[in-house]
């Protein structure tokens, strides 16, 4: 069986991670693919050899496709999004999902009507022997406090400096995607996102309120975040995140959850993952050497095995949309003076299973 593949937003991740993954796959014919600036579109159609190039992402509608990446700047994925799961197409949505709570889980909604799969592109959702983490959580009884935090590396960007790292990639960063507050850009969308996708996935914890303070850039965009939750159920947690790891170091992802009957600690950066429980018992896990490192291959890999009928979502659309509930009440609240933002969407809450 072959697959069509289509890429709308085909900016700098899509062009370095996404399409190369999707084009190492045999199952895989590069059909479609979108994005403005004609330069930069011609130059990916010639790479990779799409059959098809717009700047106009509503004309691949009407091509045959039977999968869909999403990479388009965080305020286009809902209508986009919807569009293609309505189509038919099982569709990965880069991270953050969409920016309104209603959407995301709107767009869950539909993949469910149309017997479809959402994945969102969370990276380390899909690192070998992270999923070891769920059976750690499941075995620490009724959860009732977390802690989640990521920093990066990523100051320059959210603050107009040098693409260091970057620069040598042809198709650079869209700065808009992570300077402009109105859509979407800033640490809290930009990277937190990233630990929440694995936190959601991790536990089936959903929050109901959030208190926060931003550390904003010039801009308005904010570069460091600090956050208390209640989650429903009464657990408690604590966010947090920064743009100011230094250049040339890697990501800190830390996320620790205690329960009533023992805790769980994961440190990417250290590669720790250690579950404590009653009479000084513990278990660790021993991943391969550099295993946790980010990368994001795993999703676009998957939407390609979900679509030929095998492989497991490990981030599934009501991941994402939990994760942005808690992102949109999170910059709520700070743009609020610290209010604490309850979430109280009007949209039907959906199971999470």
């Amino acid at each position: 069986m072959t697959l069509k593949a289509a890429v709308v937003g085909a900016g700098h991740f899509a062009y370095r991670m996404h399409i190369p993954v999707l084009a190492g796959r045999d199952e895989v014919t590069l059909d479609s693919v979108c994005r403005l600036g004609s330069k930069e579109l011609a130059l990916i159609r010639d790479e990779f050899g799409f059959a098809f190039a717009t700047e106009s992402w509503q004309d691949i509608l009407s091509r045959d496709i039977d999968i869909a990446v999403i990479s388009s700047p965080h305020h286009l994925h809902y209508e986009q999004a919807k569009a293609f799961l309505e189509k038919g197409c099982h569709v990965l949505v880069e991270k953050p999902m969409t920016l309104d709570p209603a959407q995301a889980w709107d767009l869950v909604a539909t993949a469910e009507r149309a017997g479809r799969q959402l994945l969102v592109a969370y990276g380390w959702n899909y690192k070998p022997g992270l999923e070891r983490m769920r059976d750690m959580v499941s075995r620490i009884g009724n959860i009732e406090h977390v802690v989640c935090h990521m920093a990066s590396f990523t100051r320059a960007i959210f603050t107009g400096g040098a693409l260091g790292q970057w620069s040598h990639v042809a198709i650079q960063p869209e700065r808009s995607t992570w300077e402009a507050p109105d859509s979407g850009g800033g640490f809290a969308h930009g990277q937190l996102s990233h630990a929440l996708g694995l936190l959601y996935w991790l536990t089936d914890l959903r929050a109901a309120s959030v208190r926060s303070i931003l550390g904003n850039a010039p801009s308005g965009i904010d570069l460091h975040d600090a956050a208390t939750v209640r989650f429903e159920g009464g657990a408690t947690g604590v966010l947090s995140g920064s743009c100011g790891i230094p250049t040339g170091h890697g990501f800190e992802v830390d996320i620790r959850i205690f329960g009533s009957e023992g805790s769980v600690l994961l440190d990417i950066e250290t590669q720790r993952l250690v579950l404590k429980l009653p009479n000084s018992k513990t278990e660790t896990a021993d991943p391969a050497p550099g295993a946790w490192k980010y990368s994001c291959e795993g999703p676009a890999s998957m939407l390609v095995d979900i679509a030929l009928g095998r492989g497991m979502n490990h981030s599934p659309g009501h991941v994402g949309a939990r994760a942005v509930e808690t992102l949109h009440a999170l910059v709520a609240s700070g743009r609020e003076n610290g209010t604490e933002h309850q979430i109280t969407s009007t949209h039907q809450k959906a199971e999470i299973a």
